[in-house]
């Protein structure tokens, strides 16, 4: 069946196949991604509604939106103070805050989720919010490493249904990844790229594979650094040292990984692995897995790979 068809069927115009500009955005999760989402959204002139459990969160994020608003402000504008300003309070103005989900996806253009990487409560939510949003919302996740297949299966709209994968910090990283299930209309690609460049990001298509493009390479190349190190074949320096002066990346893999998360690297493998159990590049690290039971997680923990101080 085409799309054609399948909008029709739905009792939709055929006007509803060329898709109104998104100007109204909320964004399901107050942490690191939902605000720099948040952020470059409202800054781009876009109406952005932040939700999260509790107004304590919510008040966490607008101070972190705030902050960095603040620097790419002076950024811009160097000593223009009065513009600056000016230009802070004009993306702050476009930005209100809720801890009532369903109520503001009645009037929403596109929902972004950037909440816990669990699939089951991705699921729950998609489907509460499938009730009640309008039909021609647009529904997304930034999840890095779940299929968005099996995320959209919780709603009715799969062909309005999409990965949009942001790159942390989101202010600055310019990336955006599309990511495309079988039952995706092309005015929903349509609309995510156009919103995507509208945010000033560069998006890349691809299909709904693990890890989509970045960390489909990226995860491995580190789970095969970890493997290095396992077996005795080089120090996490000296691979560090050897694939920024030889490969020219900004950052080696275990600086990379304790950047990233520990944590989160092996959730992601894990979930891989699991999935796809006969793939060798997926296989987990005893390494990375002692690590995380220790605690170590990387930055955020003060101790990864490397010792950066108790935090």
């Amino acid at each position: 069946m085409s799309f054609v068809t399948k909008v029709l069927r739905r009792g939709l115009t055929t006007s509803a196949l060329r898709m109104a500009a998104i100007k109204h955005v909320t964004v399901i999760g107050g942490g690191q991604m939902g605000v720099g989402i948040a952020q470059v959204a409202a800054q781009t002139g876009h109406q952005v509604t932040v939700v999260d459990q509790s107004e304590e969160i919510l008040a966490h994020s607008k101070l972190s939106i705030e902050r960095s608003l603040s620097r790419v402000a002076k950024k811009k504008f160097g000593e223009d103070l009065k513009a600056a300003e000016s230009y802070s309070k004009s993306a702050l103005s476009s930005i209100s805050l809720s801890t009532d989900a369903l109520a503001t996806v009645t009037k929403t253009d596109l929902v972004i989720e950037a909440i816990i990487e669990n699939l089951q409560v991705k699921q729950e939510l998609f489907s509460q919010l499938d009730k009640v949003a309008p039909q021609e919302t647009i529904f997304a996740s930034n999840t890095s490493s779940l299929p968005i297949s099996d995320i959209a299966i919780s709603t009715e709209r799969r062909d309005r249904f999409a990965g949009l994968h942001f790159f942390n910090p989101v202010p600055v990283m310019k990336l955006v990844e599309v990511v495309q299930i079988s039952e995706q209309s092309d005015a929903t690609f349509q609309s995510l790229m156009d919103f995507s460049k509208s945010l000033g990001k560069v998006p890349v298509v691809c299909k709904d594979t693990p890890g989509f493009i970045v960390n489909r390479l990226l995860v491995p190349y580190m789970m095969e650094a970890i493997r290095l190190v396992e077996r005795g074949d080089a120090s996490a320096r000296d691979i560090d040292t050897a694939m920024k002066l030889g490969a020219g990346y900004p950052m080696g893999p275990f600086e990379l990984a304790d950047y990233v998360g520990l944590d989160v690297t092996k959730f992601i493998i894990d979930g891989w692995h699991e999935k796809f159990p006969d793939n060798p590049l997926f296989e987990p690290s005893p390494l990375l897995d002692q690590k995380v039971a220790q605690g170590k997680l990387g930055t955020k923990k003060g101790e990864g790979f490397y010792p950066y101080g108790k935090k």
